[in-house]
């Protein structure tokens, strides 16, 4: 199952929380658009989109999820360095944004996206340092 497909199974359900739907009201909306099927994990892409579509004129309201922002997209020779970022991010329980905001304070470059190699290398040690300093565990 692709990324996509994951993730508009998984807006699907927060649809029908919004809705306040039970199991069998969601799973006849599902029968009612796309016959024959009675679970999101048979739909097609087009299916899935059309049954969110449905549950937006029913007034599900999608939200955007600004809480921790969008992973970097590395090239392939800065990926390990970008996921180390990431775990330590994620034991901080600290958004993307504030390794922008670092990167931004660090290196005047807006965006983790944006930094080079020796660049990310330092935005890890900055990290590190800051977990020892909290007393998080590195590993």
């Amino acid at each position: 199952m692709n990324d996509r497909r994951k993730a508009m199974i998984a807006k699907l359900h927060i649809a029908r929380q919004q809705l306040g739907m039970a199991d069998d009201s969601y799973r006849s909306l599902l029968g009612r658009i796309t016959p024959g099927k009675s679970s999101s994990t048979q739909l097609t892409l087009q299916q899935l989109d059309d049954v969110l579509a449905e549950m937006q004129r029913m007034g599900f309201v999608p939200k955007a999820s600004p809480k921790h922002g969008r992973r970097p997209m590395p090239k392939a020779n800065r990926t390990a360095l970008v996921g180390k970022v990431e775990a330590l991010l994620a034991e901080a329980k600290r958004p993307w944004t504030y390794a922008d905001a670092m990167a931004k304070r660090m290196f005047a470059v807006d965006k983790v996206d944006w930094l080079d190699t020796e660049q990310l290398q330092k935005l890890v040690a900055a990290l590190t340092y800051d977990a020892k300093r909290h007393g998080r565990s590195l590993g």
